[in-house]
């Protein structure tokens, strides 16, 4: 017979099933039916959703609390850090060099190790050097570190095989220095090399009594260089994109301007036709010389100058002075802005003869003397400014004016193409130009048209000899156009 608590807890009797109920309603759910991954942008608001909202900050909570008090790690205390410790513990510690750490331990020497009475030295040193700007050889070897005994001796040894003096700036040395017996003797020298000229470079070496040089000739092929093409926009130009150099275009001009008027005179569809003097080793490497031959030609007219005789004058094809006349353009690289005649002063205002021609040309731009003379005025003459004025002869006269510098004196003798002052804005004038007059008998002339017989002519051996010459450099230069 059951008792009344048994009955009480029986699956069949109300208070079991109560408590059921109640078990069920207070049971954890398990593990497995929690949803860890809730998307917090769907179904806002709902029970899962706050679920979600403090599963995350759950495991925020946690994280935070973890980094602010992480777990002590406990060990072993090893021996005590004093300051013996820290100083033994020092050369194996990672530093920065700037701060002296100091690495490796350091072994004191055993008894097989001898001390040195100073610090050995190499058995030799190979090093380059250059000669400076002022081309002296005995102070770039003194810089390297060169003895006197052995530089008074490559020095003598250089002049004697034929180097230059001086050796070209930037020249570069070659040199290998060997061992020496102590410190207190400079190392001598076991070898040297340098490209002492254009064509010539000598090595040095050192023999058992002492050292010798040898000559190493450069082969240098000196056929001249023909340089033509068509004028275009500018002759200048035109010889740039050609390659010419800056001095030989200057000398070109310079040249040519005796016979032609560089302003007017040239078109863009002449050609010009120049040869240079020009050497190239078999190295590779080129030098230019001076100019031999200034041509411009035109279908219908042709002119050409060729440079011969001791004092290098071009002359024409017929042997005939170049400087038969006086330079059409005195400044190079000029443009004329004003012609001779009648016009109206642009700042008296009226009408007036203008007694020259202006050339517009940039402040400081070179003046040069159209003709060979005598300086006769040189200052100030009021609405010209600076005015330089040239005797050519008894009976012409030219001026320069509005210059900003003056190069001349009176009474100084000047040659054709020299320069005698620069181009400026002095006196009344609107910008930098030159004003160029020419008087014949004290009267002005148009400086285009004036004509001046101060060259001379070639005439019989020298006319055979100058022709020759100028019909073998063509020759010779042609192969090379």
């Amino acid at each position: 017979m059951a008792t009344l608590a048994e009955l009480a807890l029986s699956p069949r009797s109300p208070a079991h099933r109560r408590a059921d109920r109640a078990s069920a309603r207070l049971r954890l759910p398990h593990p497995s039916d929690l949803d860890l991954l809730v998307d917090l942008g769907d179904s806002i608001g709902a029970r899962r959703w706050w679920q979600g909202v403090s599963i995350l900050v759950l495991l925020c909570s946690l994280t935070v609390s973890l980094g602010l008090s992480p777990p002590r790690l406990v060990g072993s205390g090893g021996e005590p850090l004093t300051d013996w410790v820290l100083e033994a513990r020092r050369p194996a510690r990672i530093g920065a060099l700037a701060d002296g750490s100091r690495h490796g331990i350091l072994v004191p020497p055993g008894p097989a190790a001898v001390r040195l009475s100073e610090i050995p030295e190499r058995p030799r040193i190979e090093l380059t050097a250059s000669v400076g700007a002022g081309g002296s050889l005995e102070a770039a070897l003194r810089r390297a570190g060169v003895g006197r005994d052995d530089l008074n001796a490559i020095l003598r040894l250089a002049r004697e095989a034929g180097a230059p003096k001086p050796i070209a700036a930037g020249t570069r040395l070659e040199l290998v220095l060997g061992r020496r017996e102590t410190r207190s003797v400079p190392r001598p020298v076991e070898s040297l090399a340098f490209r002492a000229a254009f064509d010539l470079r000598l090595a040095f070496s050192a023999g058992p009594n002492g050292l010798v040089v040898q000559r190493i000739p450069i082969r240098v092929d000196e056929t001249p260089l023909r340089v033509t093409g068509e004028v275009g926009r500018s002759l200048p130009g035109a010889l740039r994109a050609a390659g010419v150099p800056g001095p030989v275009i200057a000398d070109y001009l310079r040249q040519l301007g005796q016979v032609v008027d560089i302003q007017r005179g040239v078109r863009s569809r002449d050609r010009f036709d120049l040869i240079v003097g020009h050497r190239q080793a078999e190295t590779g490497e080129r030098e230019w010389g001076r100019l031999l031959y200034a041509g411009l030609v035109d279908g219908s007219r042709s002119v050409a100058l060729f440079r011969f005789g001791p004092r290098g004058e071009f002359y024409r094809e017929n042997g005939e002075s170049a400087k038969r006349g006086l330079i059409r353009t005195p400044v190079e690289g000029a443009r004329r802005s004003s012609g001779f005649g009648m016009r109206f002063h642009p700042i008296l205002g009226y009408s007036r003869m203008h007694q020259g021609i202006d050339f517009a040309a940039p402040s400081g731009t070179p003046v040069l003397a159209s003709a060979a003379g005598k300086v006769v005025m040189a200052g100030w003459s009021g609405g010209y400014g600076n005015v330089i004025a040239l005797q050519h002869g008894r009976n012409m006269v030219t001026r320069y004016a509005h210059l900003s510098r003056i190069s001349v004196k009176v009474g100084d003798t000047v040659a054709q193409g020299q320069r005698i002052g620069a181009v400026g804005s002095t006196g009344l004038s609107t910008g930098p130009h030159l004003h160029y007059e020419v008087w014949v008998d004290g009267k002005p002339v148009n400086p285009a048209e004036a004509r001046y017989l101060s060259g001379s002519q070639l005439e019989g051996e020298a006319l055979r000899q100058f022709q020759a010459e100028l019909a073998r450099v063509r020759r010779i230069a042609r192969t090379q156009s």
